[in-house]
This record gives C-alpha cells, structure tokens and sequence, in this order.
C-alpha cells in the first residue's frame, strides 16, 4: 500500500503564506506525476498545480503567479509555495500522486487525507 501524509495547512490572514508538504511512502517502485487539488465546500474538487516527473509543471489559472509546486529531493515529496493568500482560496487541499508499485503495474493514482487551508480576510 501507498500512503500520503500532508502537512503545513492552517489558517492565516489574506495576503499571506503557507506552505504544503507532501510525502509519500510504502510500497513505491516509481512516481511520475505529484499534485495538489482543493476543494471548497460546495464545489467540486479541483486541480490546483501539478509536477511531471521530469520538472514540466501545471496551475490553475487561478493561482499562476501566486502558487510554486517543486518535488523534493528524493522525489516522493511535493511541497506547494502558497503567496499573496486570498479568501477564495480557502479550500481541502489534497496530494494527489500516480505511484507505481512495482515493475510490472502501471501507476494508479494515490490520496492523502486532505489539509484545511483557511483564509481570512
């Protein structure tokens, strides 16, 4: 089994920062793609930033120029560099991770438990 621990969520005042950590861990042979996604209560969960094995990244055009998603050194973690915070950004944030488990299967997509970010104004 394949287990995602978030970390760094909490509440803080608009136009401020956060940091979110991400580590993976368990039964990993390889992990291509890592990300964060959210979700607001009401709305459906969405992609926030994504990061490709090899470093090609993606944000939604919401956060671009506010947000940063970087992989760790030992690329089983991912962080995402939260600035300039807005109330619309209140959300779960969840790390997502496509893992494969060993040689022979293909990756699957993974699901930590999920951070509260809130956001005052």
């Amino acid at each position: 089994q394949v287990q995602l621990a978030e970390s760094g969520g909490g509440l803080v005042q608009a136009g401020g920062s956060l940091r979110l950590s991400c580590a993976a861990s368990g039964r990993i042979f390889s992990i291509n793609a890592m990300g964060w996604y959210r979700q607001a209560p009401g709305k459906q969960r969405e992609l926030v930033a994504a990061i490709t094995g090899g470093g090609t990244t993606n944000y939604a055009d919401s956060v671009k120029g506010r947000f940063t998603i970087s992989r760790g050194n030992a690329k089983n973690m991912v962080h995402l560099q939260m600035n300039s915070l807005k109330p619309e950004d209140t959300a779960v944030y969840y790390c997502n991770a496509d893992v494969r488990e060993n040689y022979s299967r293909g990756p699957a997509p993974y699901w930590g438990q999920g951070t509260q970010v809130t956001v005052s104004s």
